[in-house]
């Protein structure tokens, strides 16, 4: 049987009255004069606190998104939309969460930090999951699964069709982290989102958008979901700078498009050329704007490479993932670096 929300929701949360600002409440024409907060009247504009909840960059966000702006939630890096759905909705020592392994590492840290027992199913050796084995790792304290795709680090879209499963059977929540969905050929679940009422798709700035300085993470759900997420944010969570380039990024998006376009086609060439080194033994298939690599020795690669200047991620400790780097696509220029590096270490 499906869950509300409200039975999803810690009832802490469920009844808990949000910190409220004049800015929040203040909804008539443009204001000239602001005594409400106590801020230093000089220095404009970075004397006065931002829009609590954004509203401008979720209306040029929606327009892009296909989304109601009452369904994106944004806020410091799509960690912090991950952890608050922790403290949103799972008990401490009491509550569950399941997730993927090999996965992205903040999910574990999250469920750690909020002392939430975290349960790991092991991808098959093509990197692909099973609902039916999610499924059977919950129970009825289970109240967040976690899934990312394209995944990190193994940079595969996941099957949609067990994606798609699992949203519909299972009755808690089912996050969808699609950091990466830019570069690969599969529709987002954005499209979906009115169908899926416990799904929350997880976004970024960091990375097609080319803005991981300034920490911006998007989260997008059904409108009573958002409301959860925003009640429990810190008031000004997104800040006045963050936002302004955020905007003025969406009016550009025509630039990130072409930055996409060429990402893949440098990933393809890089792959080629990665496959070809003596010290490589095994690709695997990348829709992300990284790859993931299978090689001779990953740990003295990795030195050999920090050595000259050059950092890839090491991911040899991982499940699944013995002696593989993981490497990102750069420009050309840092691409032939890579490539004439590990050529002279043979």
């Amino acid at each position: 049987m499906v869950k509300t929300l409200q039975e999803l929701t810690r009832p802490n949360i469920w009844r808990l009255k949000p910190y409220s600002s004049a800015r929040d409440e203040y909804n008539g024409a443009a204001a000239s004069v602001f005594l409400d907060a106590n801020e230093n009247p000089y220095n404009m504009p970075h004397n006065r606190y931002p829009d609590p909840m954004q509203r401008e960059l979720k209306t040029e966000l929606s327009k892009i998104k296909k989304v109601s702006p009452d369904s994106i939630f944004l806020g410091n890096g799509s960690d912090e939309a991950i952890d608050l759905v922790f403290r949103a909705f799972c008990e401490p020592r009491v509550d569950n969460v399941v997730a993927i392994d090999p996965t992205y590492g903040m999910y574990q840290v999250c469920a750690d930090v909020n002392d939430v027992e975290y349960r790991k199913v092991l991808l098959d050796e093509d990197f692909q999951f099973s609902a039916d084995k999610l499924l059977a790792a919950a129970d009825e304290h289970t109240k967040l699964i976690f899934i990312c795709s394209p995944n990190n680090p193994t940079g595969n879209d996941l099957l949609r069709s067990e994606i798609e499963t699992l949203i519909r059977r299972f009755d808690g929540l089912v996050i969808l982290d699609e950091a990466y969905n830019d570069f690969s050929e599969a529709p987002s679940f954005l499209e979906n989102l009115n169908q899926y009422p416990n799904l929350i798709v997880l976004q970024t700035f960091s990375k097609a958008w080319g803005c991981a300085a300034i920490r911006l993470g998007m989260a997008f759900a059904s409108p009573d979901i958002i409301g959860i997420l925003s009640k429990i944010k810190y008031p000004y969570n997104v800040n006045q700078l963050t936002q302004k380039q955020a905007v003025e990024m969406l009016h550009r998006y025509y630039e990130i498009e072409r930055w996409v376009k060429t990402l893949k086609e440098e990933r393809e060439n890089l792959e080629a050329e990665f496959a070809a080194l003596p010290c490589t033994v095994k690709m695997f298939p990348s829709h992300a704007n990284f790859f993931l690599a299978r090689v001779t020795d990953a740990v003295k690669i990795y030195n050999y490479l920090v050595g000259k200047g050059i950092i890839v991620r090491n991911r040899n400790s991982v499940s699944l993932c013995g002696n593989c780097l993981r490497v990102t696509v750069g420009t050309r220029g840092e691409n032939e670096k890579l490539i004439e590096a590990l050529k002279e270490y043979m």
